[in-house]
């Protein structure tokens, strides 16, 4: 028996966890893509509970970086960065309730070389940006574009392929009242960019608006803890997902299965905050599904719990909290 079969979405959801109608989100069928999350605009699909969907996602830059001797600085036009496809309006969703996404595929798409990655002006891990402000003169801009296959994997030159480990940086639902950016991660999901969000996994996002609203884009070829200089293998894809609900399960911030283990995801900055809140959402689910006692959770998990770092590079950071499924058991 595969583990989805005993999963929480199989379990909980409506559609218990098993794919029902296929849908297609083509360049042409989305029109204009989205950097903005919320619920104010129409939704480019509505699927029942158990929908399958594919949708042909664009890179980070939405195609605009095309060769190496390109300047971002003067091609981009911040803050219209990780188009989002969607929104997808799921029936049946209530606020309070939460959307299940299973990651199916993430296959690469377009002409080679597919794959960009880039260091932009005052934007990064280690360089003075507008949150950190430094005189610091910016890095020199740089673009490398890298042929991307799903069975090879990226070539960096002669020497280094980089494994393909892909999976969505950016996805969540609609806030509640506000339109958000699609560069910032929250409560909703966002631009959380953490690498566990990949196939084989599933994905809770809480559901703030009727219909939930989901999105998703920004889908990356290979990215390190962090995305160091802020910008990791960006590549356009066609990304499938099924999607199922599950009715009164009200989650502050989005969580995550796959087949070893559970995840909270806390966003905030400073990077303690995030890691906080993530750990703090992990005891309280230990607690209130697994049979823990509160406390116990906390001395438990100080001894065994694993955090993943997403992004120190975003308006907020993101971080994951997680528990082995061997040492958490299994919840009520």
């Amino acid at each position: 028996m595969s583990w989805k079969q005993n999963s929480l979405m199989a379990r909980k959801g409506v559609a218990k966890g098993m794919p029902g109608a296929t849908h297609e989100i083509t360049e042409a069928s989305q029109g204009k893509y989205h950097y903005v999350y919320g619920a104010f605009v129409d939704p480019v699909l509505t699927v029942d509970p158990g929908a399958v969907v594919s949708a042909e996602t664009h890179d980070a830059f939405e195609g605009a970086i095309q060769n190496e001797t390109d300047k971002p600085s003067e091609i981009l036009n911040f803050p219209y960065l990780n188009p989002q496809n969607g929104p997808i309006y799921v029936n049946g969703a209530e606020k309070g309730d939460c959307l299940a996404v299973y990651i199916e595929s993430i296959v690469p798409r377009g002409p080679q070389p597919r794959g960009t990655t880039v260091l932009m002006p005052e934007f990064g891990g280690l360089v003075p940006t507008a949150e950190t402000a430094l005189l610091t003169a910016p890095l020199p801009e740089r673009v490398r574009k890298l042929e991307v296959d799903a069975e090879t994997g990226t070539r960096w030159n002669e020497r280094i392929t980089l494994p393909y480990e892909p999976f969505i940086g950016t996805i969540g639902t609609a806030p509640e009242i506000e339109a958000i950016s699609s560069l910032v991660p929250d409560y909703y999901g966002g631009n959380m960019d953490l690498p566990d969000v990949a196939p084989g996994a599933i994905i809770y996002l809480p559901v703030n608006v009727a219909g939930a609203y989901l999105y998703l884009g920004d889908c990356h070829a290979a990215q390190g803890d962090g995305e160091l200089c802020g910008v990791a293998i960006e590549h356009p894809t066609v990304t499938t997902v099924q999607i199922d609900l599950i009715k009164g399960w009200t989650i502050r911030s989005p969580r995550l299965e796959n087949e070893s283990f559970y995840m909270t995801v806390g966003s905030a900055r400073p990077m303690e905050d995030a890691t906080r809140g993530a750990y703090r959402e992990l005891i309280r689910w230990l607690a209130a599904d697994f049979g823990f006692e509160e406390l116990d959770a906390y001395m438990l998990l100080t001894q065994c719990g694993r955090v993943r770092l997403g992004n120190m590079v975003d308006p907020k950071y993101t971080v994951g909290a997680s528990i082995l499924k061997s040492i958490a058991g299994s919840p009520a």
